[in-house]
């Protein structure tokens, strides 16, 4: 009986031994993985190409894409075709490099806030219905990859027309988003004090 016991005892400790150096080893290899190599510019710019092609950007902010035919000379620099709901008449902006009418003035960082939070650089409020909210979780590197690649192109001179107030009869040129069902219509806020009565 006794040899039995020291045996069961020796395998239990050999075992352990075993699984504290296989997690030793384990430890080790991860703590010396190699971090990836930052993006050259480049890099960033052409992911953020990639990326503003996939995530739809040019649906709404690029000429002609809703016609069936996009104007790639005049690429993200914004549309005239109204999107009317509750909020008014909102229209793709332009998010070309130019100083005066597109993004020319906002940095990196303010591309990015206004990607992930649904803000301008000024503080309004980026209305529906680009999809922000979509676009909360990118990484750091897609954010900032999208940022780079809009600082590249070039800067094509367009004014959108300014936003315009609910209510407002629809132009020729205008989407309208038709009131919710009643399965669709937002739930009023927890707060909202018309939400008790």
């Amino acid at each position: 009986m006794t040899w039995t016991r020291w045996t069961a005892a020796a395998s239990c400790l050999v075992a352990l031994i075993l699984a504290a150096l296989a997690l030793s080893c384990a430890g080790t290899q991860t703590a010396q993985a190699p971090a990836p190599a930052a993006m050259t510019h480049e890099q960033k710019v052409a992911r953020g190409e990639y990326l503003t092609t996939i995530m739809g950007c040019n649906d709404c902010h690029t000429p002609g894409t809703f016609y069936g035919a996009p104007d790639f000379t005049r690429k993200l620099s914004g549309t005239e075709l109204g999107w009317i709901g509750p909020w008014g008449t909102s229209y793709p902006r332009n998010l070309t490099p130019d100083m005066e009418t597109g993004i020319g003035k906002w940095s990196e960082d303010d591309i990015v806030k206004t990607i992930r939070t649904g803000q301008r650089a000024d503080g309004t409020p980026v209305l529906p219905p680009m999809p922000w909210p979509m676009y909360t979780n990118l990484s750091d590197d897609d954010a900032y990859s999208i940022a780079a690649y809009l600082k590249t192109l070039p800067a094509i001179s367009h004014h959108v027309p300014d936003k315009l107030p609910p209510g407002t009869k629809p132009g020729k040129h205008d989407i309208v988003i038709p009131p919710p069902s009643a399965w669709d219509a937002p739930k009023p806020a927890a707060h909202d004090s018309t939400a008790a009565k």
